[in-house]
């Protein structure tokens, strides 16, 4: 009687390994388009990936940035002007 239940364990555990396979069986992943909304994605979100600068060092002023300072430790921050960002013309 123990030699029958082997019999019958082994096809079932082979069904149930089955379910582990790698891949895909129809070739889903075959496509050589697969992934590339994702990349769209993610090179729209890089504004330009090699920039190029006429100016290695950009100008700064050091007075500015000083002014800046105090006013942060002044609680005098100048507050940003508000820039809309929706349509008011007709579309």
């Amino acid at each position: 009687m123990i030699t029958d239940k082997r019999f019958l364990a082994l096809p079932l555990l082979t069904i149930l390994l089955s379910g582990c396979q790698t891949g895909s069986a129809i070739g889903a992943f075959d496509d050589p388009g697969f992934g590339e909304a994702n990349r769209q994605t993610m090179a729209a979100q890089v504004v330009n990936p090699d920039p190029v600068y006429t100016d290695a060092n950009p100008p700064t002023s050091a007075d500015n940035a000083v002014d800046a300072i105090d006013r942060l430790r002044s609680d005098r921050v100048k507050k940003p002007e508000r820039i809309d960002t929706r349509e008011t013309g007709p579309g």
